[in-house]
């Protein structure tokens, strides 16, 4: 069997072998061409995968590494009989702690003090669901927006997305979805970014398509935004205007833990493995995290000590310092330097690794960094 991996995904050689040949390629250089003896594809989000990928290809087994399925003509691989499989939740920890430390350096930037303040949560999947269980640990007033999950549940504390319009923080963790009663493409479109309060701490780990870019970039000064964007429109092309406007500028990198990316693997493995009706074998394993006790930052403020303390594991300052080198390179470039950014990301690992030190005094802090998991 010959199975085709995007060279990205973590421990795909350890993980596939057993199952025959493997062919690491680069995810936008997977052809139609490249998969004509392939039996098996195993993909990230930048490759599309549709008729003009799989038409006259053996392959009977997609799976895609990652939490979106956008990328994924679903119709058509079940028109064709084509097993599919994603990693729902993989990374979901890891973009929780993402969001979270973000906003912690924008509060102690900006001396913000979260006192009263309410978190807006557009998308209450998994990892939506993760960020409101932290966001109650910390003390914020929360509004919920997720209709699709409100027809389900039929519960009436998910509010329509003009409520939350008024939050002090929104976060976004919506799917893109192109078309239907549940659109969210340019979900925050000019006219409702113009409903925002100002100086709102925007944050978008979702989807670039989901902000309409170029709206944002001309509403951003009229309402002073604290935005932080991972995902891009035009990816792997981003809007320069734009990524010298924002707070913090990633690559698409917020599920991007060791853990996280794991997880991914093998949670495509094992539906493999079913697929294939085999015993799954192949188990992961995680190197020791140096270093990780952690002492009680000797800050006063409680904003500053969460930073601190989440700044020592993940000092995402440096990852937008990176993407902002994007500037230096020449314009036929950029598009390779941000793939390449996402191509060499040191993993960095997620807070269950780090131990909190017995000499913490402040309670509230330390239960709050329990329930992100600290042991």
């Amino acid at each position: 069997m010959i199975i085709i991996i995007d060279e990205n995904i973590a421990f795909a050689k350890e993980a596939f072998s057993e199952f025959g040949e493997i062919k690491l390629v680069h995810g936008r250089d997977i052809t139609n061409a490249a998969l004509k003896d392939a039996e098996a594809l195993i993909v990230r989000s930048i490759t599309k995968v549709n008729e003009a990928l799989l038409k006259d290809t053996p392959v009977k087994f997609v799976g895609t590494a990652t939490i979106g399925t956008d990328h994924v003509d679903l119709e058509y691989l079940k028109s064709n009989n084509i097993t599919f499989a994603d990693a729902k939740g993989c990374n979901a920890d890891a973009v929780a702690e993402y969001v979270f430390t973000s906003i912690f350096y924008l509060c102690v930037k900006n001396n913000i003090k979260l006192k009263n303040k309410t978190i807006g949560i557009v998308g209450v999947g998994n990892i939506g669901s993760r960020i409101e269980r932290l966001a109650n640990a910390i003390g914020l007033n929360i509004i919920k927006n997720d209709p699709p999950l409100k027809r389900k549940t039929g519960d009436n504390s998910f509010k329509e997305l003009e409520e939350v319009f008024d939050a002090d923080i929104i976060t976004l963790h919506v799917p893109l979805n192109r078309e239907g009663k549940d659109r969210t493409i340019h979900l925050f479109d000019e006219n409702n970014l113009k409903m925002l309060k100002d100086r709102v701490i925007f944050i978008n780990a979702s989807r670039g398509q989901v902000v309409d870019n170029e709206a944002l970039n001309k509403i951003i000064p009229l309402k002073n935004l604290l935005v932080t964007l991972d995902v891009w429109e035009n990816e792997p092309n981003v809007n320069l205007d734009l990524l010298e406007n924002v707070k913090l500028a990633t690559p698409h990198i917020a599920g991007y833990s060791l853990e996280g990316k794991v997880n991914g693997t093998t949670m495509i493995y094992n539906s493999f493995c079913k697929f294939l009706n085999i015993a799954p074998k192949w188990e992961p394993e995680f190197p020791e995290v140096e270093n990780n006790l952690i002492n009680e930052p000797d800050i006063d403020s409680f904003e500053g000590k969460l930073e601190a303390v989440f700044t020592k594991i993940y000092n995402i300052v440096n990852d937008d310092k990176n993407m902002r080198e994007i500037f230096k390179q020449p314009p036929e470039e950029r598009g390779k330097y941000f793939d390449l950014l996402r191509k060499n990301y040191p993993l960095r690992r997620e807070f269950i690794n780090y131990h909190l030190s017995p000499s913490f005094k402040d309670v509230r802090l330390f239960n709050i960094l329990k329930a992100f998991r600290f042991r």
